[in-house]
């Protein structure tokens, strides 16, 4: 027996280096703004850029505890309650046990372990917080999350390095295809900006120092960023019932791994096309369906040489490419959710926004990426791709409404 995993978008948020809402991150996104600024934290490495969310402080929750979490929970809180404003939920009315939560966060609360490794380290044992580990471990934006909004039903992180807000997109759809819930709440949030991860990524020849040009000639790696997306999942007739806003449907999901490199993609990537092709087919849709693709477009220059590769051989009509990581940096865990609510304000605006950064397309990418300005394109539906690290790939497709 075959079930319909259909479901429907109700509501989206966003908190980034472009600012604290959604209105302000998809205006820098559409304009094709770069938020990549010297960072201060940063001097002194091999790479000093970062797109930093401004005055995190000012997103703490009112909530007991609320002091003590870590920037990649609070920047997650905020980005939920923009997404259920939207779409016109309130906890208090809601089955709590017919909620779910599932978030993707990959490394967890680095600023709160640098913090403790710092006193550990230079007075001992005793002056370590008693709320480092609530602030250190990575299912603690979940478990924020469902504690601020009493949410009874299931809740888990999921880990894929950069394609976690992805899986956990295609991991909430199973809930609630499957029966599990009604509501779910999705949520990417990562806060990797500091020493010890940029040291980390520059030593593998991923970062930037200048600035990140995904699919350009002279790209040579990411922004390392910080952010949240959340969006707000719903089966069609729990949503219908309630008349909730229709943002968008997220008809296809696709998985599947490279057993191939702890860091580098597959050559060929063969198993991100895999992914890509199973998506496309779960949404019922044929390559040509496909009005524009979000890439993953992290600027360096295997990835991207990969990526493009697999979007000519499954989409050879060429639909517009965009990467946000030009304007918003690459947020890790988070970017496969803030990029999938990009894509459904790409859907609902009729625009594809720029790849920031780009100035000259390299000539061996076979891709029509979008540069300068947001290019008009009335899509039915698109892709947004997703891979990490490890080999993780991790495709969504979503349709408007």
């Amino acid at each position: 027996m075959t079930r319909d995993t259909e479901v429907l978008v109700t509501g989206v948020g966003l908190v980034t280096a472009a600012g604290p809402d959604t209105d302000s991150t998809w205006n820098a996104v559409r304009e094709g703004r770069a938020c990549a600024r010297p960072d201060p934290e940063l001097h002194g490495l091999p790479v000093t850029l970062s797109c930093r969310v401004a005055d995190v402080d000012a997103l703490r929750p009112r909530q007991p505890g609320a002091s003590h979490l870590d920037p990649a929970a609070r920047m997650g809180l905020a980005a939920v309650a923009q997404a259920l404003d939207e779409a016109k939920l309130d906890p208090a009315d809601w089955d709590p046990t017919r909620v779910a939560v599932v978030t993707g966060c990959s490394l967890g609360g680095m600023r709160a372990q640098e913090a403790a490794a710092a006193r550990f380290r230079a007075d001992g044992p005793t002056s370590v917080s008693p709320y480092f580990l609530t602030g250190y471990m990575p299912n603690m934006v979940c478990a924020a999350v469902s504690l601020h909004l009493g949410v009874t039903g299931p809740t888990l992180n999921v880990a894929t390095a950069c394609a976690s807000g992805a899986t956990a997109l295609g991991t909430a759809r199973d809930l609630l295809t499957t029966g599990q819930c009604d509501i779910a709440v999705v949520c990417g949030a990562e806060a990797p900006v500091s020493p010890l991860i940029a040291t980390g990524f520059s030593q593998v020849r991923a970062l930037s120092d200048r600035v990140s040009r995904p699919f350009d000639t002279a790209r040579d790696g990411f922004v390392i960023a910080e952010g949240a997306g959340a969006l707000v999942l719903e089966r069609p007739a729990h949503a219908a019932a309630r008349s909730a806003p229709r943002l968008a449907r997220f008809i296809g999901y696709g998985a599947s791994s490279d057993a191939h490199h702890l860091v580098a993609p597959h050559p060929e990537g063969r198993h991100a096309e895999r992914a890509l092709r199973a998506a496309l087919a779960e949404a019922g849709l044929s390559p040509g369906d496909i009005g524009h693709v979000n890439a993953h477009g992290t600027s360096t220059p295997v990835g991207d040489a990969m990526e493009a590769a697999v979007l000519a051989r499954v989409l050879p009509h060429r639909p517009p490419v965009t990467s946000a990581k030009g304007t918003l940096g690459h947020t890790l865990g988070a970017a496969g959710a803030i990029e999938a609510a990009l894509t459904v304000l790409a859907l609902r605006t009729d625009l594809v926004p720029p790849t920031a950064g780009l100035t000259v397309q390299d000539p061996a990418l076979d891709i029509d990426a979008v540069a300068g300005s947001a290019r008009s394109e009335s899509s039915t539906a698109a892709v947004s791709n997703s891979f990490g690290f490890g080999g993780h790939n991790a495709v969504v497709v979503l349709a408007r409404d």
